[in-house]
């Protein structure tokens, strides 16, 4: 009789572990993500395997790290955010995120995308870069992005400011301004390469030099008032562990 039981034990768990994602999507009430763009591509990517780990489908929405913190802020719902570290600590700090949820996932290096099969000016060093900047038609990041107080601060930096800002192109988002390039409607995006990988038509160029080396860096955290904790506490444990590191690789992420 004990060995029945136990087999229909194991037969439930491994019926479960076989139900098809749309099926599992259809059964089961689904976990809210905020997802920021810099993690996009990587977590579309990993969205099946994620579903099948936590036996929960995801309802993913995806924006700026900046946006995303207005709409926490501003009490919308959720079960966990995926956005740089630096906003999830502040969201820990107003009461936002449950602290002891709290694990890093990924960083991505700021750098320089063309558009593929056009000459690649030299950037390897901040005299290089410079000239780069200089001499490129325009020059496109998303205005609401991470990253774009760094951006700016390197133009200063560096002593161009007033020579580029004539030729910046201020974008939606990260895609927005990718596929500018792509399409040929700007010279150079700097942002991401998690943000420039996905987008077809556009490579990297390379990453920022020397001292203006820079990366991203991203965690996840529950929201203080989820109900579904368990769920969230699965989900952020597989994207903190070894499974989607191939995933990361590939979408320009990496874990150290």
């Amino acid at each position: 009789m004990l060995s029945q039981s136990f087999a229909a034990i194991a037969a439930c768990v491994t019926g479960l572990a076989l139900v098809p994602v749309a099926e599992l999507r259809a059964q089961t009430p689904p976990l809210r993500v905020l997802v920021s763009n810099g993690m996009k591509a990587a977590v579309e990517d990993l969205r099946s395997q994620a579903e099948r780990e936590i036996g929960r489908p995801l309802e993913l929405k995806f924006n700026s790290t900046a946006g995303i913190r207005q709409q926490i802020q501003a009490g919308e719902a959720f079960d966990v955010t995926v956005v740089t570290s630096e906003a999830i600590g502040e969201l820990i700090q107003q009461g936002k995120l449950a602290v002891a949820s709290r694990s890093e996932i990924a960083r991505s290096e700021l750098g320089i995308g063309i558009r593929a099969g056009t000459p690649k000016p030299d950037i390897k060093s901040p005299d290089s870069l410079k000239r780069a900047l200089r001499a490129a038609a325009s020059i496109t990041f998303p205005k609401d992005g991470a990253s774009r107080g760094y951006i700016e601060g390197m133009f200063e930096k560096l002593g161009i400011a007033a020579d580029v800002k004539p030729k910046i192109i201020l974008a939606e988002g990260s895609a927005d301004a990718t596929e500018s390039v792509a399409a040929g409607k700007a010279a150079m995006v700097i942002t991401l390469f998690s943000e420039i990988v996905p987008i077809k038509g556009v490579e990297i160029l390379g990453p920022l030099p020397g001292e203006y080396h820079y990366d991203i860096r991203f965690a996840a955290a529950a929201s203080s008032s989820t109900k579904n904790a368990d769920a969230a506490k699965k989900l952020i444990a597989f994207l903190a562990g070894p499974a989607p590191l191939k995933v990361f690789k590939a979408k320009g992420l990496e874990r150290k």
